[in-house]
C-alpha cells in the first residue's frame, strides 16, 4: 500500500471521529479543494472541514479507498442531518486526489447536487436542484457560513 493510500485512509478515518484537525494537518499548504459547493485553497480547506465536522453532530460515513495505476481516489457515503433544514441526508461522494511532499495537494468530490438537494432542501431541491441558480444560491450560502464560520474560529 503506498503512502499517498495510507493518508487518505487516515484522512476518511478521522472524518469518520470528526477529527478536523487530522483531516486538515493531511492537506500540503498549497493545497485546493472543489465540491459542488466550495472552491477553497490552503487553510480555508480545514476550516470548511473543521465547520463540517462540528455541525455534523450525527454523521456517519463509510469510505472505500482505491489505487490503481498510481491514482488514488475515494467512495465515501455520509449520512447526516442538513442544519439549515433539519432533514436527513445520504450523500454519494467520489474523490480525486493529487500530492505534493506527502500531503493532498489537490482534493476534488464529485456528487449528484439534484439528488442532495432533494433530501437537503426538500421541495424547493426537488423541483429546482437541477438548476444553476440553486446551486449558485446554496454555494453563496455555504461559502457565507464559511466565513462566519473563519470569523468567529479567527
Amino acid at each position: 500500500m503506498s503512502t499517498e493510500k495510507e493518508l487518505i485512509e487516515a484522512f476518511y478515518s478521522a472524518f469518520q471521529k470528526r477529527d478536523y484537525k487530522t483531516m486538515a494537518d493531511c492537506y500540503h499548504p498549497d493545497a485546493t479543494f472543489r465540491d459542488e459547493v466550495f472552491q477553497l485553497k490552503g487553510s480555508d480547506i480545514g476550516t470548511m472541514w473543521h465547520m463540517l465536522c462540528e455541525r455534523g453532530t450525527d454523521m456517519k460515513m463509510s469510505f472505500t479507498v482505491t489505487e490503481k495505476a498510481e491514482k488514488i481516489s475515494a467512495h465515501w457515503e455520509p449520512r447526516y442531518t442538513f442544519s439549515q433544514s433539519g432533514r436527513q441526508v445520504h450523500n454519494i461522494v467520489d474523490a480525486e486526489f493529487e500530492f505534493k511532499e506527502g500531503k493532498i495537494l489537490k482534493h476534488i468530490d464529485r456528487f449528484d447536487f439534484w439528488h442532495w438537494s432533494r433530501q437537503a432542501l426538500g421541495t424547493p431541491g426537488l423541483l429546482l436542484g437541477w438548476s444553476s441558480m440553486l446551486k449558485n444560491k446554496v454555494g453563496v450560502m455555504a461559502n457565507k457560513s464559511l466565513q462566519s464560520f473563519i470569523s468567529k474560529e479567527g
